[in-house]
């Protein structure tokens, strides 16, 4: 028995050893992520330093296409009683999407989560407790993302798809390099607005105006479906940007067209 005991140390060591010996390598500055706008439908762009990162770390905030290609992706850390009209058009329009959850959502909503998973999109980590990761250790970033599959799992009974949306949109390279090592690609955004106050919902039609001023070929789009303005505008935004000639694309078919990094490692 005490062998077995000591075996059983000794995996576990050899399990965590690398993710900390592989994050003391890089720098812990920590950024909030920022992209320029687009102007004329062009693509948004972001600061050199942070494509970089995300090209070495396996991150992602835009389709490099000229094509009118769009990635529908939502944050839910709660849930504000919209999620389900916004399900229901995507069902409508045949629109597929992904759904950035948290523990909190996963313990709150499980019948949602697998209405997502029913429907064909895609539900990806936010974290169980919506912390800055930057300031968490290796050990309690890597307890935040497997306690989310882990749960997910258990509401679902299927495996977690390795995509993260990274809180507050703060990161840093070392948050890079621990979520990357466990499978993740970090998903970031060239399409965002102010829309997450509640109490200062301003109509369907500012969210439409923004989503149509600054939509691009390749966006990936970033929207929080607590937003009383975002359910109500989304059919009518999926309509007018197919008859403008954009497609919706799920974010498994991105990842099918770029080269994944031979050193990404998967647990």
């Amino acid at each position: 028995m005490k062998r077995i005991a000591l075996i059983g140390v000794c995996l576990f060591i050899f399990q965590m050893l690398p993710v900390q010996a592989f994050a003391k390598q890089y720098n812990n500055m920590q950024y909030d992520w920022y992209f320029k706008p687009s102007k004329d439908n062009k693509p948004a762009t972001t600061e050199p330093e942070f494509a970089e990162m995300l090209n070495k770390h396996g991150g992602i905030f835009i389709a490099e296409t000229n094509a009118k290609e769009l990635y529908l992706t939502f944050d839910n850390g709660y849930e504000n009683g919209y999620t389900a009209n916004v399900l229901d058009v995507l069902k409508k329009k045949k629109v597929p999407a992904a759904f950035f959850v948290t523990g909190h959502y996963l313990k709150e909503e499980p019948e949602l989560v697998n209405r997502m998973v029913k429907e064909g999109h895609i539900v990806g980590n936010h974290s169980f407790s919506h912390p800055n990761l930057a300031k968490e250790s290796d050990a309690d970033i890597r307890e935040e993302l497997e306690s989310v599959e882990t749960l997910f799992t258990k509401i679902t009974g299927k495996r977690m798809p390795k995509y993260l949306r990274p809180p507050r949109g703060v990161f840093s390279e070392r948050t890079l390099a621990v979520s990357n090592q466990l499978g993740y690609t970090n998903v970031f955004w060239s399409l965002a607005f102010k829309d997450w106050e509640t109490n200062n919902q301003k109509g369907w039609k500012y969210a439409y105006d923004n989503i149509m001023n600054r939509v691009h070929p390749g966006a990936i789009m970033l929207l929080h479906t607590v937003s009383k303005d975002n359910a109500e505008a989304l059919e009518k935004v999926i309509d007018d940007l197919k008859k403008d000639g954009y497609t919706f694309h799920s974010l498994d078919e991105l990842m099918a067209k770029e080269t994944v990094p031979k050193w990404l490692i998967t647990p």
